[in-house]
């Protein structure tokens, strides 16, 4: 039976579980208390970073969105009333602005 990576992995990350609860179940309660205080303290810098990432994100897409809608209006100035007579249900209107005639 060969040895791949991923039983070689598992083998791995089981030896570092138990060396994690060894050292963990040698611990006094004083450095417990310190370390889950640690860990907290971690957790919430995450968790407002995640937040504000979140937040910087939702004001980029808007962006975006925003400055490529004008930039679409700028380049093709009758996108938007075909735009708005395709999704209206206008089919008869939706070639305004084309060179060929509507299809009856």
């Amino acid at each position: 039976m060969s040895v791949n990576n991923k039983h070689l992995a598992t083998f791995l990350l089981g030896a570092a579980a138990a060396f994690g609860a060894y050292k963990y179940m040698n611990m006094t309660d004083e450095e417990k208390e310190k370390m889950a205080a640690t860990l907290k303290e971690k957790a919430t810098k995450l968790k407002d970073q995640a937040m504000n990432a979140e937040g910087q994100a939702m004001d980029y897409f808007n962006e975006l969105k925003t400055k490529g809608s004008d930039a679409l209006k700028e380049h093709m100035p009758k996108v938007e009333e075909f735009m708005n007579n395709i999704f209206k249900g206008n089919a008869a209107k939706a070639d305004v602005g084309t060179d060929t005639p509507p299809v009856a």
